[in-house]
């Protein structure tokens, strides 16, 4: 099994859709790793205060009327930010979804977070450099075993905690340390969750997207000031312009 220095948590959010500016988790499961290999796990289910689409509702079975009565993020995000201070993340599709989607929510809720010193493993990256499958796929590729109830949140999580397992074991070649694995299953380097701000070759924060794509932010904010305030007005992940403007401030 992998090798664990603090906590692994492993998690999968439902949600009323799928962007991650405008969307909201409905439920949230967390299955804490704990360096001894025991687990912890938590389900919450959330009041998003909008309401959650019928095409949503069929695909993870999530109704208004099931969710009125919940608490909102804000009122968990206190409790689940302690459960998962001081531990890595690991998903399936995690990196590109459920990360930049739970660090809006923590940003609406005021709470601020470094995901710096937090290594991130996207399980389902590994499986599409290894096999090319999703997470049903996965599951009956890696442990033989059908996948009940997709789209549950617990559900999907012990799914991916189990295809994460069967990977270690099956690829001896995959490392066994959170910080090796997490960058084994990284896309690209980032600065930001969402992907819009990356690093080139010379490490330099550039932008990944539009007419200035591939150029560094830095350039970019000399030659046009008006692109930084564009942005901030734009339908951008609240992460997104915060590490912009961190670039702004860091480079004056």
């Amino acid at each position: 099994m992998i090798s664990l220095t603090r906590p692994l948590c492993v998690f999968d959010l439902e949600t009323t859709g799928i962007n991650v500016v405008h969307d909201r988790i409905v439920e949230i499961c967390i299955i804490k790793v704990n360096i001894d290999a025991s687990e912890i796990t938590k389900v919450w289910r959330v009041n998003p205060t909008v309401p959650i689409p019928a095409v949503t509702t069929a695909i993870h079975g999530i109704t208004d009327e099931m969710v009125k009565d919940c608490p909102t993020f804000k009122g968990l995000a206190s409790e689940i930010s302690s459960f998962i201070k001081n531990c890595d993340l690991a998903g399936f599709n995690s990196n590109k979804f459920d990360i930049p989607l739970l660090a809006e929510e923590f940003l609406r809720a005021d709470i601020e977070i470094d995901m710096h010193k937090v290594y991130a493993v996207d399980v389902q990256n590994i499986f599409h450099q290894k096999e090319q499958r999703n997470l049903s796929a996965a599951l009956k590729f890696y442990c033989d075993t059908e996948l009940i109830n997709a789209h549950n949140a617990e559900a999907d999580v012990r799914a991916t905690l189990n295809v994460l397992k069967a990977q270690l074991e099956r690829y001896d070649d995959l490392p066994k340390n959170i910080r090796d694995l997490a960058e084994y299953s990284k896309r690209h380097k980032a600065a930001d969750f969402a992907g819009f701000i990356t690093f080139n070759e010379k490490n330099e924060e550039q932008f990944s997207f539009g007419k200035y794509k591939n150029q560094t932010v830095i350039s970019v904010l000399l030659k046009d000031p008006g692109y930084y305030s564009w942005i901030q007005n734009a339908d951008f992940p609240l992460y997104t312009k915060n590490i912009l403007t961190a670039i702004r401030l860091k480079n004056r």
